[in-house]
């Protein structure tokens, strides 16, 4: 069975759902039938490369809210993000443009280490000191080495704006097909949708109820045939 994530490194409640959703996948009996792949949305894509602010300040021009109401809500979340055994810095955070990560994220799924960078990044944007905003490529470089991708191969993708480019596009209009229209949003098998943060209990239903109703491979039995298997293949005989 297949769980596509789609996300967004600056979302919050992404970095909060996807603990819940994996709380949810360890419990689940046939965990290691699942596959999990995380799939591109930027919450702010027009926002240029360079225009960084405090995450207080987006919140107030964005949303015509009171700092006061902003950081509030900021408090909300680093409880919440402590239920779950997430670290969450309150203050101090930065928001940026995030397309450079998703398409760092791009490469990292063709090596296989795509949960391990999104949960590096998750962690820097949201845990650490240091901006994975304002310091420039090398800081992205960085995080990439630490989940395990090649120094290199990260540096090429982003000295080229165009490398990875079509499939965070793709991933978007996609999200938009399948109506969501805020991340996390959770597609199980392609039959089922989960939206937004849900409880741990929430995901290990949609998880039963999608592997429940996974349908059967049906035979169409023409008869004997050749065919190889466990005990080698069969030879016709002259």
């Amino acid at each position: 069975m297949r769980v596509e994530i789609w996300s967004d490194i600056a979302c919050p409640w992404c970095y909060v759902g996807k603990a819940r959703f994996e709380k949810a996948l360890e419990a689940f009996p046939h965990r290691d039938e699942v596959e999990v792949v995380h799939r591109s949305f930027e919450l702010d894509p027009g926002r240029a490369k360079g225009d960084i602010q405090p995450v207080i300040t987006m919140l107030t021009k964005k949303y015509g809210m009171s700092a006061a109401q902003a950081q509030a809500g900021e408090e909300n979340l680093g409880a919440q993000a402590a239920a779950e055994g997430l670290a969450y810095r309150t203050e101090g955070r930065d928001h940026g443009n995030t397309f450079d990560m998703h398409r760092l994220l791009h490469l990292a799924k063709e090596q296989g280490r795509q949960d391990e960078l999104i949960q590096v990044l998750y962690k820097a944007n949201f845990a650490e000191e240091r901006s994975v905003f304002s310091e420039g490529d090398e800081r992205l470089v960085e995080l990439a080495v630490a989940a395990g991708l090649d120094a290199d191969d990260a540096r090429k993708v982003l000295a080229d704006p165009a490398a990875y480019a079509d499939d965070v596009r793709a991933d978007e209009r996609e999200a938009a097909e399948l109506g969501a229209n805020g991340v996390p949003f959770f597609v199980l098998d392609r039959k089922y949708g989960v939206s937004g943060a849900q409880p741990a209990d929430v995901f290990e239903q949609a998880l039963k109820q999608a592997w429940g109703e996974r349908s059967p491979l049906r035979l169409i039995d023409q008869g004997d045939a050749d065919a190889c298997g466990p005990d080698g293949c069969a030879v016709p005989q002259k």
